[in-house]
């Protein structure tokens, strides 16, 4: 036998469609790995461009905190003699601004005020416009601006901007109260995702 070898024609045609083989597989990677990416810039522009925005934008303007304590009286309702008692609140003004940038109108039924405290997160609803008028009557030296309550159960027409302050009450006292952090107040809004919105302003504390 020769030293040399010689291809068969059919080992030449096998190598052919070996090599040919090949570069089909080639393609094909090439082909899913494109056929993958467009289906993943498919989806982020579907899910992009499918999200709503948001019905409502707002701000918290400013925010007050004025630690109170206070004692009964000592009498209940019809003059008898009761024991007295005693305990600390933290009363939370915020000044706000809410916006409906929606179509439709929207429905505020309800706010709170949190703050994250080392045992959880602590809320407080706010009060209605008119208890808000009543804690300066309760406290007349109460050391924050008496503006206009914001109603709690209100509609805010499309494009409608509304402004107001709210007042919520914590019953701790001022240590407990500065050991808190993260300070922010939820919307709650009839039908709608509820917006929650922090300061950014310093908070005042009186």
């Amino acid at each position: 036998m020769s030293l040399l070898h010689q291809d068969t024609p059919e080992e030449i045609d096998d190598a052919a469609r070996g090599e040919e083989f090949t570069k089909g597989s080639s393609h094909v990677v090439w082909a899913s790995v494109i056929a993958a990416v467009l289906v993943t810039v498919a989806v982020a522009v579907y899910v992009i461009t499918g999200q709503k925005p948001a019905v409502a934008t707002g701000e918290i303007e400013q925010v007050w905190v004025h630690p109170q304590h206070s004692e009964t009286s000592g009498f209940d309702a019809n003059g008898a003699a009761m024991a007295k008692e005693s305990f600390d609140q933290v009363y939370v003004f915020a000044l706000v601004k809410l916006h409906n940038q929606s179509k439709a109108p929207l429905f505020l039924h309800n706010t709170m005020a949190n703050i994250k405290l080392d045992d959880g997160i602590r809320s407080s609803y706010a009060a209605t416009a008119a208890d808000y008028d009543r804690v300066f009557i309760a406290y007349p030296a109460m050391p924050v601006p008496h503006g206009k309550g914001l109603p709690l159960m209100m509609t805010i027409e499309p494009d409608q901007t509304v402004e107001g302050t709210i007042v919520s009450a914590f019953r701790m006292n001022k240590q407990q109260w500065d050991a808190g952090k993260d300070l922010n107040f939820t919307f709650a809004f009839q039908y709608q995702p509820s917006m929650t919105l922090a300061p950014h302003t310093e908070v005042i504390v009186r």
